[in-house]
């Protein structure tokens, strides 16, 4: 993991654009020492005003700005043990953000940035935060419900990065992060699935949820066609 951003640190990204009702997403990439890696912020806003930062990425002033009127910043979701990289400036910049991680994940976490809670009732019954079952309680979700559908928000547990070409692209899909359809990436698998029976079913759950829009993950594009058939897909290669 690159050293954790000690100031506010723009890095290059895609521009800020508004996935449906209420939720704004970002990329911008990572530098690993082999690869870099495509990554993605999410904003949920809130029914009373304030918003949800899921997986923080800096922004230039102007888009910051267009943030805040989205949304008062109130939470700020550190989803998992390798996404603190501006979790510690976030902090600085909004200092009454309250920030949530998975129970997994909250040791790591506070040794860049004091951890808040490791669950959160964001007090909207439209966005829930949802400890993923079967990986140690090293990933978080959030399920966003709209009048257009339910978008489900993850980290690292599903991948959906197209494989590029050269020795990066051949690294990825080593990885696991590059491949021609949704995959949970063997790096993961590895590092924090623990039960893949209880992961099964939790794909299956969601995969189950009647009016499921999208799946939006940190790296690759997000999911809007078929996507409880992509989780049943994912959770058969868990049999």
């Amino acid at each position: 993991m690159p050293n954790i951003h000690e100031t506010w640190t723009v890095l290059p990204h895609s521009p800020l654009r508004e996935i449906d009702d209420g939720i704004l997403t970002v990329t911008g990439e990572v530098h690993l020492p082999l690869v870099d890696l495509e990554r993605r912020m999410s904003v949920v806003r809130l029914k009373e005003g304030s918003s949800v930062i899921y997986s923080a990425i800096a922004l230039g002033d102007a888009e910051m700005k267009r943030i805040e009127a989205f949304g008062t910043p109130r939470y700020l979701v550190v989803p998992g043990d390798a996404h603190r990289l501006d979790a510690k400036i976030f902090k600085l910049r909004y200092p009454n953000i309250q920030v949530i991680t998975p129970p997994g994940a909250a040791k790591r976490v506070a040794k860049v940035v004091p951890v808040d809670a490791a669950g959160v009732d964001f007090g909207d019954r439209d966005v829930s935060w949802h400890v993923v079952s079967g990986v140690g309680g090293h990933e978080a979700a959030l399920l966003v419900r709209r009048s257009s559908g339910t978008t489900l928000i993850l980290s690292d547990l599903i991948g959906n990065l197209r494989r590029k070409a050269g020795f990066e692209g051949w690294m990825l899909h080593i990885m696991g992060f590059g491949n021609y359809r949704p995959q949970i990436p063997a790096v993961e698998k590895m590092l924090m699935v623990r039960s893949t029976e209880q992961l099964r079913r939790q794909l299956l759950e969601w995969a189950s949820i009647a009016d499921l829009k999208r799946i939006i993950m940190s790296h690759g594009e997000p999911i809007d066609a078929g996507p409880a058939d992509a989780l049943q897909a994912l959770a058969a290669t868990l049999n």
